[in-house]
């Protein structure tokens, strides 16, 4: 056979093998490469490890704040201190996550930390576990019982639901006046004020307590009116109302993270709040942000602050409206407020503090934004 000839053949044979490497090869990158995205996607998000690292106490509980301080007042939270809030929040995003085991261990903390013989929520914890208040917070008990009426749906398990139904028994039974539920009741003095905070009445919640048949239709229907007879000021919502007086109250200093709940409140009921929208809209499109609390006469921002929990609720907002783009946007510049303190990987961190609702809400957000 002449040399060329073998040549050739030799040539052949070579390039048949270097081919089949190359394929192989892009093989093995293709599927290193799934792997490796599909490792991320099922990998904790970094704000969830934060929390998990730098925001729980030792006995499990949640602490509101990164730094640890002292309380001077029974009423004003501070340090590491632990809210039935924050608890709430938590059972809320390992719902979402649908991680069964991040929520029985917070389900635990609720019976065994905040839980009384009574059957009612403590608002609030001392770092240590010890409880120093008699008092329940509305709006978090009807967060928590959410979360745990979703969660038994979700895991078929019906210990969830009756811790669900012992809340809210207790709730109908002390936590109301003039047949209204109100922000809380003291349980050592046997007392209740006249006043609903606006934000406390979950909708959403309130619905899923008809349909598991914790309170008869006819009490969805009340609250759903409060929130459809509502008035607002062209844009911004009432704080309050009183039960007795049956009034509506605003206020002249605007928290935002209270009127972005109450319009989630409203968007649940299909009645999205289209005025505080556009507002906060033309706010993100004139100045970039969005600041923590405005002056409802002026409509002018009376801090320069950014808060994390105002982005994360925005978005929360935007999607129970229908707005992914809103959302997206809204997004984008929330996460350039993370990782400013090398020290904190993925948390929201100013002067080496930081909020439990600074992170948990746009966690949250973030969460909702990825689902399907």
């Amino acid at each position: 056979m002449p040399v060329w000839r073998n040549s050739c053949k030799n040539l052949l044979i070579i390039s048949t093998i270097i081919l089949s490497t190359i394929i192989l090869l892009g093989c093995s990158i293709a599927v290193s490469t799934y792997s490796g995205e599909a490792a991320v996607k099922n990998e904790r998000p970094y704000t969830e490890k934060f929390i998990t690292k730098h925001m729980t106490n030792t006995n499990g509980t949640l602490a509101t704040y990164l730094k640890p301080a002292i309380s001077t007042y029974p009423d004003i939270v501070a340090g590491r201190e632990a809210l039935s809030e924050s608890l709430g929040f938590w059972m809320q995003y390992a719902v979402m996550r649908q991680d069964h085991a991040l929520f029985d261990r917070s389900y635990q903390v609720l019976k065994d930390k905040f839980l009384t013989p009574e059957k009612y929520i403590v608002w609030k914890l001392e770092p240590d576990g010890r409880i120093k208040v008699n008092t329940n917070a509305l709006g978090d008990d009807l967060r928590i019982i959410g979360s745990l009426l979703e969660a038994s749906e979700l895991w078929k398990k019906d210990e969830y639901l009756t811790t669900a139904k012992e809340i809210s028994d207790t709730l109908q039974r002390y936590v109301q006046k003039e047949g209204y539920f109100v922000d809380f009741h003291d349980f050592a003095r046997h007392e209740s004020p006249s006043t609903l905070s606006l934000v406390y009445v979950d909708i959403g919640v309130l619905k899923l307590m008809r349909d598991r048949q914790l309170v008869d239709s006819g009490v969805y229907e009340q609250y759903a009116q409060v929130l459809s007879n509502m008035p607002d000021d062209g844009i911004f919502y009432p704080k309050t109302f009183d039960v007795q007086q049956l009034q509506y109250t605003f206020d002249d200093h605007v928290n935002l993270i209270d009127q972005l709940i109450v319009g989630i409140h409203l968007a649940a009921m299909d009645e999205p709040p289209t005025a505080l929208i556009s507002f906060l809209k033309q706010e993100f499109r004139q100045y970039k942000t969005i600041k923590g609390r405005y002056n409802r006469v002026t409509r002018t921002a009376e801090v320069s602050y950014e808060s994390p929990s105002v982005y994360g609720l925005a978005i929360l907002l935007a999607l129970e409206s229908e707005d992914k783009e809103w959302a997206k946007q809204l997004h984008k510049h929330m996460i350039t407020l993370k990782n400013r303190d090398a020290s904190y990987s993925g948390g929201y961190v100013f002067n080496k503090n930081t909020h439990f609702f600074d992170n948990v809400l746009p966690l949250l957000a973030e969460t909702a934004l990825q689902n399907p």
